[in-house]
């Protein structure tokens, strides 16, 4: 599920959902938004194997986990390496 198995084509594995999705956060969005944008570069890029929403909030969930993405004010972002865990001010 979170990498490529027997079961899961490279192009719905969570690591690589979530890659796709970090490529396309250059600025904050709403989640609606980069959910939108994700689906027109996948297209765009030719891959068709389904994603539903529900797979692109496991993989926003795995970047969260890995902390590279934060919501900050309905906005998704990417997080500094740097920057301190959202709410530790």
């Amino acid at each position: 599920m979170i990498t490529p198995t027997k079961g899961i084509v490279p192009q719905r594995a969570l690591v690589v959902v979530g890659a796709q999705i970090l490529q396309l956060l250059d600025r904050p969005m709403t989640v609606s938004q980069a959910w939108t944008r994700l689906r027109e570069w996948r297209a765009a890029h030719g891959h068709y194997a389904p994603l539903p929403f529900w797979w692109f909030v496991l993989a926003l969930d795995v970047l969260y986990s890995l902390g590279v993405v934060e919501l900050d004010r309905d906005l998704l972002r990417r997080r500094r390496a740097d920057a301190a865990p959202a709410g530790s001010e």
